[in-house]
């Protein structure tokens, strides 16, 4: 028997964008270069929020104490942050690390070519025609999984 898949809201969030990479990205090249400007983009953007909020805290020991209500996040949260976010950066750089090896990987175009095709089985287009008139059908039957008929 089959699990089903979590139909909470984050859940379903994921497997939206989830299947548009895939469809966006079919190709073994486009997945590589995808997750290699994600990881960049969230090392940047984590190693500049570390230097803002460690230029923070310096500031703040330097002028001594600020009053309370100027300040928007606590010396507390900036501590326990510039934490989190230097185990953040780490992890990232093994992850980058880890990337440099696959993108030593080269694949020629007729697997690129059945990327595509398996792409298209994975995520088909959710505004496929076809798809909108089964979607349809669907859930006018009456006893679809997701009526909640108690008959």
């Amino acid at each position: 028997m089959t699990e089903e898949p979590c139909q909470c809201s984050d859940c379903q969030r994921f497997y939206k964008e989830h299947d548009r990479l895939i469809r966006e990205f079919p190709t073994f090249k486009q997945q590589q270069e995808l997750n290699w400007a994600s990881i960049q983009s969230f090392r940047t953007l984590c190693t500049k929020i570390t230097d803002d909020l460690q230029k923070e805290l310096s500031e703040r020991e330097t002028n001594g104490d600020i009053n309370s209500e100027e300040k928007h996040i606590s010396d507390l949260e900036i501590s326990e942050a510039l934490d989190e976010l230097e185990s953040v950066n780490a992890y990232l750089y093994s992850i980058e690390a880890l990337m440099e090896r696959i993108f030593d990987t080269k694949i020629s175009n007729n697997v690129e070519t059945k990327f595509r095709e398996i792409a298209k089985e994975l995520a088909p287009d959710p505004l496929n025609m076809d798809r909108l008139i089964l979607n349809r059908l669907f859930h006018q039957t009456p006893d679809s999984p997701d009526k909640k008929n108690i008959n």
